[in-house]
């Protein structure tokens, strides 16, 4: 079965361990390349790069789509559908290291570690100005964005070291004391941090008016995707100082151009949609995407099954 990772990533310990598979690479920025294997894929491991009806027509042996993560807005599903091309993703696989990487992104903001980086690297360590004193995760209200397996893995998290945590999720949790309605959610919360998907109910869920609601000095962590936020009303609130800080794993364009307003902000941190991108998350992708294959092979129900 021919397989296109279509990511720059080192596929030699699943094509020794899965000998049935011919697993071919194409890096997404390579398109010339992407095109000319389409034509003898029947698989493809899809990441980021969107996937539109027009490479699907590149593709007359496509049989599988399988997203290696779990949000699938950047795939064509309507084209899929219409294509008798089957889409699977693969929930909860990256959700250790995307929790992990919102932690990190809260204490990178806080700690102002973009800033501090830069002086170190200057020769200008210490001492530090007051302008770039840090602030503690303990003793703040975390409010998550989502009551998924993400946010309820960063929640332990933050709770362990000192934080109060609360959520909201689409579905109302009256029985949990920690879930509170999104406006709630907002007015209380000292740190935001974003986990839900992307759909059009979502996109531009934390508009203008909601960032408003945010307490004067709070600080905006995305590690889901980046048109959940309007970009341009975050770049206003950090510029009238009524948000202190952001810590972005996503942007409302990716890949996320080199003049991006967010970037000229010292207080903003960083990355560009890898919050997932760890050896242990691979091979739990990997092991997912192998065994669908299989599945696809064998005639039988396939795991996670989108459309």
């Amino acid at each position: 079965m021919r397989v296109l990772l279509h990511y720059d990533a080192d596929h030699g310990a699943i094509a020794e361990r899965e000998p049935g598979l011919d697993i071919v690479g194409c890096p997404e920025e390579d398109d010339d390349r992407f095109h000319a294997l389409l034509p003898e894929t029947e698989v493809l491991w899809h990441v980021l790069r969107p996937l539109t009806a027009e490479d699907m027509d590149r593709a007359p042996r496509l049989r599988l789509i399988q997203k290696l993560g779990t949000g699938v807005n950047t795939i064509d599903l309507d084209a899929a559908a219409a294509r008798g091309i089957a889409v699977a993703n693969m929930p909860g696989t990256n959700a250790q290291a995307v929790a992990e990487t919102s932690l990190l992104l809260t204490l990178a903001t806080l700690r102002r570690v973009v800033a501090f980086d830069a002086r170190t690297r200057a020769g200008e360590g210490w001492p530090a100005p007051r302008s770039l004193t840090g602030g503690e995760v303990a003793g703040r209200t975390v409010g998550l964005l989502g009551g998924g397996q993400i946010a309820m893995l960063l929640k332990g998290m933050l709770e362990a070291i000192g934080a109060t945590v609360r959520y909201t999720s689409r579905t109302p949790r009256p029985g949990d004391p920690a879930w509170r309605p999104l406006e709630e959610l907002l007015r209380s919360s000292d740190i935001l941090s974003v986990h839900v998907p992307l759909t059009d109910e979502t996109h531009h869920l934390l508009d203008r008016e909601r960032l408003a609601l945010l307490p004067e000095g709070a600080v905006v962590v995305n590690t889901a995707r980046g048109a959940v936020i309007d970009e341009s009303a975050l770049v206003e609130a950090l510029r009238s100082g009524h948000l202190a800080g952001a810590g972005l794993d996503v942007f409302e364009k990716e890949p996320v151009g080199a003049g991006n307003p967010l970037f000229g902000m010292e207080n903003v941190v960083v990355m560009p949609h890898v919050a997932w991108l760890t050896h242990e998350t691979w091979a739990r992708y990997f092991e997912v995407a192998a065994e669908n294959c299989r599945r696809l092979a064998a005639g039988e129900e396939l795991l996670h099954r989108v459309r």
